[in-house]
C-alpha cells in the first residue's frame, strides 16, 4: 500500500518543538515531503535531519513569519526544492501574557499579534496563490481553545487566537471554489517543553492543568498532529471553515 501523502508537499512553521515537531514528523511518516521553518534554526535542522535519517524527506529553512520577505522566500523555496505545495501547517506562535487585560503592556501586545495574528496571514497570503494557481491545497492554523471562548489572564493571546479562527474562516469561504480548504486546530493544554517548564517551576500546575480537562490528561503533541493530517487528509474533503477542539472535552463543559 502506498502511504497517505506520498508525492505531496506539506510546509509547516513553528516546526523545532512540540506541535510542529510532531507534525512535521507526522508528514514524513505519511510518505509527504515536508519543509520546515522555525526561528531556531539549530534545532529545526536537527529535526530535518532527523526525519532524513529515518528514511523520510525534510529540508529546513529559517523564517521569521512577521516578516513578508522570510515568508516569501520560505514558500517559494518550498516549491523550487520540492516542486509543489500541497499542505500548508501554520502552527508559528507565542504566549507571553500571564496579567489582566488592564495591566497588559503595549509591548507584549505587538509581539502576540504580530506572531499570532501577521504571522499566519503572511503565511496564508504567499501560500494560497501558490494553490489556487495549482488547483488545490490545504491550509490547516493553529488556533486554540483560547480562540474558541475566554482566557482570562491571557485577553491578547485569547483575542489572538480568535483572530486566527477569523482569518480561517474567512479565507475558507474566499478560496473554496478554488479548490483550497482552510481549517484550524484549536488545542487545549498539550505536552510540550513549554509546559514542562511551567510545572518545573511549579509542580502544582500538572495537576490543575489534567483537571481543566474532562478526559482527565494533558493532550500530546502526536494527537493535534493526527488532527492535522486527517483535516489535510481526502477524507477532510468536505471539511472547510472549521476551527477544530481539541481539547479533551474542554469546550463541552
Amino acid at each position: 500500500m502506498t502511504q497517505p501523502f506520498e508525492g505531496k508537499v506539506a510546509l509547516v512553521t513553528g516546526a523545532a518543538a512540540g506541535i510542529g515537531e510532531a507534525t512535521a514528523r507526522a508528514f514524513a511518516d505519511a510518505g509527504a515531503s515536508v519543509m520546515l521553518s522555525d526561528i531556531n534554526q539549530e534545532a529545526g535542522e536537527q529535526v530535518a535531519a532527523a526525519i532524513n535519517e529515518a528514511g523520510g524527506k525534510a529540508a529546513f529553512i529559517r523564517c521569521d513569519v512577521i516578516k513578508a520577505g522570510d515568508v516569501k522566500h520560505l514558500v517559494d523555496q518550498t516549491v523550487e526544492q520540492f516542486g509543489r505545495l500541497d499542505f500548508a501547517f501554520n502552527n508559528a506562535g507565542v504566549e507571553l501574557e500571564r496579567n489582566k487585560l488592564a495591566d497588559g503592556n503595549e509591548d507584549v501586545f505587538d509581539a502576540i499579534m504580530d506572531v499570532n495574528v501577521k504571522g499566519v496571514w503572511q503565511c496564508m497570503r504567499h501560500e494560497i496563490p501558490v494553490m489556487v494557481d495549482a488547483g488545490s491545497g490545504v491550509i490547516v492554523n493553529t488556533a486554540s481553545v483560547a480562540g474558541l471562548g475566554a482566557a482570562p489572564a491571557m485577553s491578547i493571546y485569547s483575542a489572538s487566537k480568535h483572530a486566527v479562527v477569523g482569518l480561517t474562516k474567512s479565507a475558507a469561504v474566499e478560496y473554496g471554489r478554488r479548490g483550497v480548504r482552510v481549517n484550524a486546530v484549536c488545542p487545549a493544554i498539550i505536552d510540550t517543553d513549554m509546559l514542562r517548564r511551567a510545572i518545573e517551576e511549579d509542580p502544582r500546575k500538572e495537576e490543575v492543568h489534567k483537571n481543566m480537562h474532562p478526559i482527565g490528561r494533558i493532550g500530546q503533541p502526536q494527537e493535534v498532529a493526527a488532527a492535522v493530517l486527517y483535516l489535510c487528509s481526502e477524507g477532510a474533503g468536505f471539511t472547510t471553515g472549521v476551527a477544530l477542539p481539541l481539547d479533551g472535552g474542554y469546550t463541552a463543559i
